[in-house]
Order: C-alpha cells, then structure tokens, then sequence
C-alpha cells in the first residue's frame, strides 16, 4: 500500500514542479536583456600567439669524464693515491664540542693559570666550555694546536675528494 501512495506523491511533487517553472509573466526583463546583449557589437579577437619549435638538447659532455669519479693519472689507467697518510682517529671517544659546526661556536674569553691559557667557548645553545691545547672541536675532528689571548688555532682534518683526509687550518677568534 506504501508503493503507490509513494508513486502518487512523486507525481504531484513533479507537476507542482512543472507549473512553478511554465509560467512566463516575470521573465520579460530577462529576454529583454539577452536582446539587448546579441544586439552589441562584438569586440575584436586577439590573434592567435605563435609557438616557436621545440628544439631537442643535445648532451654533448656524455663522453667526458664524470666530475664524481676519482681523478686518474694522464697517461695510466690508475686512480692517483692520496698526497698524504693523514687520518682521523675513529676510535677516539667524541669530545662535548665535536657535535657543534666551527660557526656555531665562539670564543667569549680566556683563563691564564701559569703559562697555560685556556680559552671560553660559548655553544649555540649559550653554554660555556672551557678549551685548551690538544683538545677537540668541531664537526671535522678539528684539533686545538694554541690558545692566546685572542684567538683559538686548530687543525681540522676533512675529506679531500679523492677518498683521503687533507689537513685545513682554523681560526676563531675572540668575540667583543
């Protein structure tokens, strides 16, 4: 009994619809305005843009060699050995300052007791540390050689490209 009462109510429902939408005495306004619109003249059309051809690129450096291998010796089939032996010491436990970049770090100060002088290093998180000769600093295994009054000196040993270590000198200097 529900089915047809549900058939019935879907028609009423479609022709009210219906009605609502057939009468025509408020849209005068409307058609008199898409007259008015078709009756405008219509502007000019830009020209179509023009496409240049594509034109492939041509790797001409495909046969030189590849700036991330290792150099080889003119005239042998050998790779070049590294200049010197020099190494970190991988066994060595890490010192408190080896977790900071040499930029984050600064000299704010220094202690002389006798004829030693040890140096004030400020973190990047704004702790002080007290350094002296032979200790480390530094990401690259940077080794403090002197101290002075004004500045810190130390060794790093950094990769150097061809699968061996190269010593760089350091300075930080005292911040005022």
């Amino acid at each position: 009994m529900r089915k047809p009462l549900n058939k019935s109510y879907l028609a009423i429902m479609l022709s009210s619809l219906l009605a609502a939408c057939s009468g025509n005495s408020d849209m005068n306004d409307l058609q008199q305005y898409i007259v008015e619109v078709s009756l405008r003249p219509g502007g000019p059309v830009e020209p179509m843009p023009q496409f240049l051809p594509y034109e492939a690129f041509t790797y001409s450096a495909a046969s030189m060699r590849s700036p991330f291998d290792v150099p080889i010796m003119a005239g042998t089939n050998v790779a070049q050995e590294p200049a010197t032996q020099v190494q970190p010491d991988f066994d060595r436990t890490p010192q408190a300052l080896e977790v900071f970049a040499l930029s984050n770090l600064a000299m704010v100060g220094m202690i002389t007791r006798g004829n030693t002088t040890i140096a004030l290093v400020q973190d990047e998180v704004g702790k002080i540390h007290r350094v002296g000769v032979g200790q480390y600093m530094g990401r690259n295994h940077g080794r403090v050689a002197s101290v002075t009054s004004t500045e810190i000196e130390l060794t790093e040993i950094v990769p150097s490209g061809d699968g061996g270590w190269v010593e760089r000198p350091r300075t930080i200097t005292i911040q005022r």
